[in-house]
């Protein structure tokens, strides 16, 4: 440990993300799309002119968060953009979640948010799921004094995802503090509660290109929801990094969204593949929980996770493993092409020989 640190970096566990592999295997583990991103992405890489990129680009990224209005029919006033969703968290857990009072969160949900909870000094207050492995949003309402409440919908690691009627409940109940529905995976089977924010103006929610877009590698995020929630997001960004969305990623991003159709065909392709592998990984004894997502949180009968994982690493194929308490049998495997989800059956099928 430094001597240099300061005592909050001390105490800080870090985020730890999905192996991200040198050499050639089936890579299952980080929830990537496994399909390319729209053609028009291509064509806005093949003829960007490098003299761009000696100029800073637009602090306020209007030409994408005007992009996002129009794809989600709202105001462009209504509209959040930053370096990947995780930013966009980063920042709302500075403008709205920084007070004298828990916050309140899933206790099984993405594992970032503790993170940035201790990096910012604010208590968490767990609520289990439930019995169906759910996310208790009347545990979240009901909690009582908080700074606010955030979660996943749908959720991460497990893939389940509550109805707009039942974030409407929870809305109705949750008045006076912020509640920040994360939807990085709304787009593979969910409902967005964009469409709420218009009615409640302390809803936050926020999204990724990462996901269905295919951009995981070009870092985008955004936030949806009133303009006196965006304005805090600003107050934090601009007290931070003026330009967190480079030139070219804001044009890529622009293109990426104009392509419904591609967007429809690729998201369809992943639904399809989810609920095929699902069926072939319960023929195999697993216990495959419900995903409105692009992965599948599974547990065998009979076999160890940490085995399975560890089996399947060895013959090239990387899925997610979370060694803790209550996920430490589970594997959480992305969807990825029906020739990779083959050979994942496949090579499943020789352990239970």
């Amino acid at each position: 440990m430094s001597q240099f640190w300061s005592p909050a970096v001390r105490g800080l566990t870090p985020y730890v993300p999905g192996e991200q592999p040198t050499e050639q295997v089936i890579k299952l583990n980080t929830n990537e799309n496994p399909y390319p991103p729209a053609p028009g992405v291509g064509e806005v890489l093949r003829h960007y002119s490098t003299n761009h990129l000696r100029l800073y680009p637009d602090p306020t990224s209007s030409a994408l968060c005007d992009a996002l209005a129009i794809a989600y029919g709202v105001a462009a006033g209504q509209v959040f953009v930053g370096n990947g969703s995780d930013e966009v968290l980063a920042f709302a857990f500075q403008a709205f979640f920084c007070h004298n009072a828990p916050l309140d969160v899933p206790s099984i949900t993405y594992s970032f948010y503790p993170v940035y909870a201790k990096l910012y000094d604010v208590e968490l207050r767990q609520h289990p799921l439930d019995a169906n492995w759910e996310v208790d949003l009347e545990a979240l309402a009901g909690a009582g004094e908080s700074s606010g409440v955030i979660f996943a919908n749908p959720n991460a690691p497990t893939g389940h995802a509550h109805s707009l009627a039942a974030l409407e409940t929870l809305l109705n109940r949750v008045t006076d503090r912020v509640v920040l529905v994360d939807e990085a995976y709304v787009d593979f089977g969910a409902q967005s509660a964009v469409s709420l924010t218009e009615s409640y103006p302390n809803l936050l929610v926020t999204g990724t290109f990462s996901k269905s877009r295919s951009l995981a590698g070009i870092r985008l995020g955004y936030a949806i929801g009133s303009s006196e929630l965006i304005e805090g997001l600003k107050r934090v960004k601009n007290s931070f990094n003026s330009y967190p969305v480079d030139r070219l990623a804001e044009q890529v991003g622009i293109a990426a969204l104009e392509d419904i159709e591609y967007f429809n065909a690729c998201r369809d392709h992943v639904i399809t593949t989810r609920e095929r592998t699902r069926t072939r990984l319960e023929a195999l004894g697993f216990e495959v929980l419900p995903s409105q997502a692009n992965f599948l949180l599974v547990q065998h009968k009979t076999h160890d996770g940490g085995q399975l994982f560890a089996g399947l690493r060895e013959r090239g194929i990387l899925v997610r493993h979370f060694n803790k308490a209550g996920l430490s049998n589970f594997l959480r495997i992305t969807i990825g092409t029906d020739d990779e989800m083959d050979s994942l059956i496949e090579t499943l099928e020789t352990f239970f020989r």
